[in-house]
């Protein structure tokens, strides 16, 4: 097998292979060093000739640089902010790539990044496998933590923060003072930070991360949640809610703060074309508000590849595997249609954000520099994580040494040399003589579980060496 490449997709529409290629060709203009007078160590992932590396960057590109074979590491970009750690806790959102200093905005004087480390973190051990990361991180984190709350918490146990730390810069939250998806941003982490400590066999820790999960996962269900709308709302400083419908509603879908029955009216949203089942999901504003614009302008109807991520992510911890993979494949199409309007085999670039409504880029007037073309810190999530995940169905935990496979319809697709640690596996589904078959190439031992239309679930050791499960026999 080889060992020194990318892996391989395959999938019955050549143009989602064609995408996912391309991506991780681009990804090498977003593989960038640091100045002279910086001290950064080492490379790091940055939007091309930006002068600055942001939170959401080393953030959300760890979850497809997991799957470069090591080629590029998921981590090194998180290390760029955990060693700049102050003494109070304080990590800010963004560094000056050329003099490693902080870089604030103006409404956010203390510099408040999207706080979904532990999320990150928790993925990472789950790809690599590395305990001794988690030991290492895990009180940079605490301290984090300990910061966040010292700063932002209010008595009430939710938490002030502007908005721009939620990057939704100039969406129509009318008066609102405790804002949806920072708090559940913060629920997440908790959430997350209990895992990472259960990793460690940390009962202590974990049980204090799981309280304040329990207890923030109380408060934005009793203050956030209105029950005739079915939707979950910012709310102002009297704590009455601002029923402006933004996608900041779906949140507590990936922090599993619904029930079921809460789960399943926000769901219907997705769906409905009143609120946010455009053609292109999902709009970052519902269709029916006012100030909803089909061009995108922002955050007031465009469609943003991290949300949908976001979207598509919570859609799995309710088990909606069908309606995530029907989403995410809708969602790659539009992103490919938008390269080419003209029908010139995508040619065209990826763009920070989409029209709701139709194919390509978002417009805002005024707004030059919008849409960013090429901005992988969102776009690879969809070129090359729900590709993975999601279209062709893989989810992978290299400490459990398992590999899951959601199938929703026999097809021609798979992957082919990818690397779990030491362990090179190919999976792949195809149509020979004898029927529907999984063929398989291991190095190691590890533990296959198949999930076919609902219907056939099996769990299987997978020897080293090559192998095949026919469909039929399961």
């Amino acid at each position: 097998m080889t060992k020194h490449d990318f892996p391989k997709i395959h999938f019955y529409d050549q143009d989602f292979v064609d995408i996912y290629d391309k991506t991780w060709a681009w990804i090498h203009d977003c593989w960038n060093g640091g100045g002279v007078k910086s001290g950064i160590e080492g490379k790091f992932f940055s939007y091309p000739d930006s002068q600055i590396v942001t939170q959401a960057d080393a953030i959300f590109s760890s979850f497809f640089l997991v799957y470069s074979n090591r080629i590029y590491q998921a981590h090194t970009t998180l290390d760029l902010f955990y060693d700049r750690q102050e003494a109070n806790g304080a990590i800010r959102c963004a560094y000056d790539v050329n003099l490693g200093t902080p870089v604030m905005e103006r409404d956010n004087s203390e510099g408040l990044g999207i706080p979904l480390f532990a999320w990150a973190e928790h993925n990472i051990y789950h790809k690599s496998g590395n305990k001794k990361r988690v030991k290492d991180v895990l009180p940079i984190l605490c301290k984090y933590t300990s910061w966040i709350d010292k700063v932002y918490k209010k008595p009430n146990g939710l938490y002030k923060t502007p908005l721009s730390t939620t990057g939704m810069t100039n969406s129509p939250r009318g008066d609102a003072y405790y804002l949806m998806d920072f708090n559940t941003m913060m629920a997440i982490h908790m959430l997350y930070m209990s895992a990472l400590a259960d990793i460690l066999n940390d009962k202590e820790t974990s049980f204090q991360f799981k309280r304040h999960y329990f207890a923030l996962k109380t408060r934005i269900n009793s203050l956030m949640w209105n029950v005739e709308d079915g939707f979950y709302y910012d709310i102002n400083k009297n704590e009455n809610q601002v029923p402006i419908k933004t996608i900041a509603g779906f949140w507590p879908l990936l922090a599993e703060i619904p029930n079921g029955e809460k789960a399943e009216r926000i769901i219907e949203k997705l769906s409905d074309p009143k609120c946010f089942g455009t053609p292109h999901p999902f709009p970052s504003l519902a269709v029916s508000e006012k100030e909803f614009d089909e061009s995108g302008r922002g955050y007031r109807g465009s469609v943003f590849p991290h949300l949908t991520f976001m979207v598509i992510k919570g859609l799995e911890r309710y088990q909606r595997w069908d309606l995530a993979r029907e989403c995410a494949i809708r969602h790659v199409y539009y992103i490919l249609d938008s390269m080419s309007p003209d029908g010139n085999n995508y040619k065209g670039n990826l763009w920070e954000a989409y029209m709701p409504l139709k194919e390509g880029p978002a417009k805002w007037t005024g707004k030059i520099s919008f849409p960013r073309p090429q901005y992988l810190t969102f776009d690879a999530l969809s070129t090359i994580c729900l590709i993975i995940e999601n279209i062709v169905g893989l989810s992978i935990s290299l400490p459990r040494k398992t590999v899951d496979w959601v199938i929703p319809n026999m097809e021609i697709m798979g992957v082919e040399n990818l690397s779990l640690k030491n362990n090179m596996i190919t999976i792949l589904s195809n149509k020979s003589g004898r029927g529907w078959e999984i063929q398989m190439e291991s190095e190691k031992l590890y533990y296959f579980t198949i999930n076919i239309l609902n219907v056939k679930e099996k769990t299987l050791p997978i020897p080293s060496g090559k192998c095949s499960i026919l469909i039929d026999k399961l």
